[in-house]
């Protein structure tokens, strides 16, 4: 499937409004389906350790949802393909998204593992299937789906106000927000990554199709070609052609650091904040500038991705390094505005993908970057994003044209369901 393709098929399928696929009655017989449903996939789940930290795909390799503390697909070394979506609560009870998060999480547990939601061909040639079933065949794929809670789900209406995390809420207006009502905010996020970009749709398509007459999809990017790298992973690159990724934060010790949440609200203990941004690249502009200069607005080598100060990739940039009565690295260059050295220690979790939404309405391709960062803090992104928006030599060539907040829950204890703690 190219991603185009898989574009317009899931305009088709997520945002179609016809009917609600009959949920489940009580919470109590979805929790245990969820039981069920982990018990039903033990075989396959390898736990997020089994996950190849390298560059090879293994699409009968997967990873496990009840990891312990944190949600699969963070610390997870990204995977070669990605469908992000937000959603909208329409519902106005507290139950209705008690009930949603638990069969989510059912069939989230399933999927993870390689196996159908429910019956693909029913016994019955006029019964509909409970599964839309084009990932059958193909392997877990190394899945993983993680979900956030954006601000909206601690209003007034659903009266959970008093259980909001401490940090949660609508990022302000930033420099160079180019912001699109229809690409911005949203009630729940799924992000659904995987090493095979049918598995990942599938997850994203099927979950939507459960959670119609409670929520409504709101806005979707398909990302492909990860553009941020894991623990052993190689550095990949963007549509820019640089690397993108080089510092990211890879060690155990890192994550505890810098996304990890201990101190927040007592549910969300083991829980993280993810930002989403969709970031539109004028690409034609791009690939008409000198190369010479494309390295001065990054800061780096385009082809080994060494720092100008340096001559390998993981070299550490030398900010203050002057050649030719010049500086190596330019003070607004991208590498200078977001390194943590000048940003007072700040550092965020990237794990973004490549984007592209075909050719745009002036004939020119349609594409970017959707980056998604998870930190224990959002104020550092909205700290980093306030530099970078203001003077970066990069904004010539790009726009931030989406954007929401999430509070990414820990991952549900076995036999629960995510968010379950929220409702205690």
């Amino acid at each position: 499937m190219t991603p185009s393709s898989a574009n317009d098929e899931s305009r088709r399928s997520l945002l179609s409004r016809r009917g609600f696929v009959a949920g489940a009655g009580a919470v109590g017989g979805v929790v245990a389906g969820a039981g069920a449903a982990a018990a039903m996939a033990g075989h396959r789940d390898t736990s997020n350790d089994a996950v190849d930290s390298g560059d090879t795909i293994d699409l009968d390799r997967s990873v496990a949802f009840y990891t312990g503390l944190h949600q699969a697909g963070i610390e997870t070394p990204p995977q070669r393909y990605c469908v992000y979506m937000t959603f909208d609560l329409t519902s106005p009870t507290t139950r209705d998204l008690q009930v949603l998060l638990a069969r989510w999480s059912a069939a989230i547990a399933q999927m993870m593992a390689g196996k159908p939601i429910g019956t693909v061909q029913p016994t019955s040639g006029e019964g509909v299937g409970s599964d839309t079933g084009e990932a059958l065949d193909i392997g877990p794929s190394s899945l993983t789906v993680t979900l956030g809670l954006g601000p909206g789900i601690f209003g007034p209406d659903l009266g959970l106000g008093h259980r909001a995390p401490r940090l949660l809420r609508d990022l302000p207006r930033l420099p160079s927000d180019n912001l699109d009502r229809a690409t911005t905010g949203g009630d729940l996020s799924l992000q659904a990554c995987a090493d095979d970009p049918q598995v990942a749709y599938h997850a994203v398509r099927d979950l939507a199709r459960m959670g119609r007459g409670v929520v409504d999809t709101r806005w979707t990017v398909m990302g492909f070609g990860r553009a941020s790298a894991g623990l052993g992973q190689s550095t990949p690159r963007n549509l820019l052609g640089f690397k993108d990724g080089t510092r990211n934060l890879r060690e155990p010790s890192e994550f505890d650091q810098y996304v990890w949440l201990h101190d927040d609200v007592d549910w969300m203990d083991g829980g993280t904040y993810q930002v989403a941004r969709k970031i539109r690249m004028n690409i034609e502009i791009w690939d008409a500038d000198r190369v010479s200069d494309q390295e001065h607005v990054f800061g780096r080598s385009k082809v080994v991705g060494a720092p100008l100060s340096g001559t390998r990739e993981f070299d550490t940039p030398d900010f203050h390094a002057r050649s030719h009565g010049q500086d190596d690295i330019s003070p607004v260059s991208h590498i200078a505005l977001a390194a943590h050295e000048n940003n007072g220690g700040i550092r965020i979790l990237r794990r973004s993908y490549n984007y592209t939404d075909g050719i745009n309405p002036f004939g020119q391709l349609d594409a970017g970057l959707l980056f998604i960062a998870y930190l224990n803090d959002p104020r550092h992104f909205v700290a980093l994003q306030t530099r970078l928006g203001g003077s970066d030599l990069l904004n010539e060539y790009i726009s931030h044209i989406g954007s929401a907040v999430f509070a990414v829950p820990p991952a549900p204890k076995v036999g629960g369901y995510l968010g379950e703690a929220l409702f205690a």
